[in-house]
């Protein structure tokens, strides 16, 4: 059995970014640039974020992988409220939330790809019968 190389430089950069968009939204949606002055709801949209926070911290497999698909949710409404938004300081918030959801699902991808080469190989070299 072969052991996986896990990158942790892509760990490290799945951590940032997420701790990163965790506080980018709080700070955008409670202080800088709410939709309704004195803070908005829309803050609640960091609880998901938190969900997948223990697993990234750890490197898990698993959570990389559905909080790779998790964050493009953020991605979307970054890219959104930059063509959407009046205020030119939530149009910036929203340019560096579609960037860290953009640097999370990389470094999410790229961390999981050598653990799925090896699984697929190793379904490969496993199901293949004698003849």
């Amino acid at each position: 059995m072969t052991t996986t190389r896990l990158n942790p430089a892509l760990r490290h950069g799945a951590s940032f970014s997420l701790l990163a968009l965790i506080a980018l939204c709080l700070v955008w949606e409670l202080w800088l640039a709410p939709l309704r002055p004195g803070g908005s709801w829309l803050v609640l949209k960091v609880l998901p974020l938190l969900l997948p926070l223990r697993g990234v911290l750890k490197g898990s497999l698993y959570t990389m992988q559905w909080a790779s698909m998790l964050i493009l949710l953020y991605f979307m409404e970054g890219v959104v409220r930059v063509y959407s938004d009046p205020s030119a300081a939530s149009v910036a918030m929203a340019g560096i939330e579609v960037a860290l959801s953009l640097a999370f699902y990389l470094c999410a991808i790229f961390y999981v790809r050598p653990a799925k080469r090896a699984a697929k190989a190793a379904g490969r070299a496993g199901g293949v019968r004698p003849s």
